[in-house]
């Protein structure tokens, strides 16, 4: 595949479509929030539209207020936001979360407080991103043998650090 010159963009092969249905009139559409953001900003919808305090070591689960559909072939990868990571500990307890193509239920965040102070999620704040990914099936099959590698079993740190 081929660079523009001129514009530093690769020519798109394939944009899925992502599906969305409004679960709750408050949910704002997951967005790109510049023209080459990788992730979708998803925004916190709870349903009674108070806020959700989260206490230091808890995880809450944020509901966004949208179903979606992504096509076959695709996830939609769930991430923090580095801002909210960065700036208050707050994340994801399983980063990234994986929504598969298959799931119509409601959208929702769990997020976890890793500082030593109470966090407010107020209704519209921009708590995670969302990547959507091709995903490939691999074809499994049981050996008695595998393939040598330099690495062979080295497993955690076995690389090294530099």
């Amino acid at each position: 595949m081929t660079t523009d010159v001129t514009t530093n963009t690769v020519p798109a092969r394939h944009t899925p479509l992502l599906q969305i249905k409004r679960l709750h009139p408050d949910a704002r559409l997951p967005r790109y929030h510049s023209e080459a953001a990788a992730g979708l900003d998803l925004c916190a919808c709870p349903h009674d539209g108070a806020p959700i305090t989260i206490g230091p070591g808890q995880i809450e689960k944020i509901p966004i207020g949208f179903a979606m559909s992504l096509p076959v072939g695709y996830e939609a990868q769930v991430r923090p936001r580095s801002g909210l990571a960065s700036k208050h500990a707050i994340t994801l307890p399983n980063s990234p979360g994986t929504i598969d193509a298959d799931y119509r239920g409601e959208v929702i965040v769990p997020l976890i407080n890793l500082s030593a102070v109470p966090f407010t999620i107020e209704a519209g704040m921009r708590i995670a991103q969302m990547i959507v990914a091709p995903v490939a099936h691999a074809v499994v099959r049981e050996s008695e043998e595998l393939t040598d590698t330099s690495r062979g079993s080295g497993g955690f740190g076995s690389t090294g650090l530099h």
